[in-house]
């Protein structure tokens, strides 16, 4: 029986989330991976938190606990069509905080890269 992490947060299991990205692209579908590099203030999801996007749009994981996960899906897909990494980050500063739903006072820098 494994001995569960207690430092993760329910709904973050990376292993888990990295199973089902490899089982993605085993299917032959492109899959993107996000990162949670850091966070300011308050933020739902800490640093190496994880989501896995696949180009039909599902993911599995969070790196906000619902906020910004739309905005995350969204710029996946310019990530699994040229291939290129991108940074990301939302905050109560950024215009698109609101309209992303961070209303929680904090900011997250976000990793977008897709996986081979």
């Amino acid at each position: 029986m494994e001995t569960p992490d207690r430092r993760a947060e329910p709904g973050t299991d990376t292993a888990a989330i990295l199973r089902q990205a490899a089982t993605w692209h085993a299917d032959g579908r492109r899959v993107a991976l996000a990162t949670v590099l850091g966070t300011w203030g308050s933020a739902p999801r800490r640093p190496g938190s994880h989501m896995a996007i696949c180009d039909t749009g599902d993911f599995a994981g969070s790196v906000s606990g619902g906020c910004v996960e739309a905005a995350v899906i969204e710029a996946s897909r310019g990530v699994l069509e040229d291939g290129e990494a991108r940074e990301l980050e939302f905050g109560v500063s950024n215009d698109d905080a609101w309209a992303v739903g961070l209303a929680c006072g904090g900011t997250v820098r976000i990793r977008l890269e897709p996986l081979d």
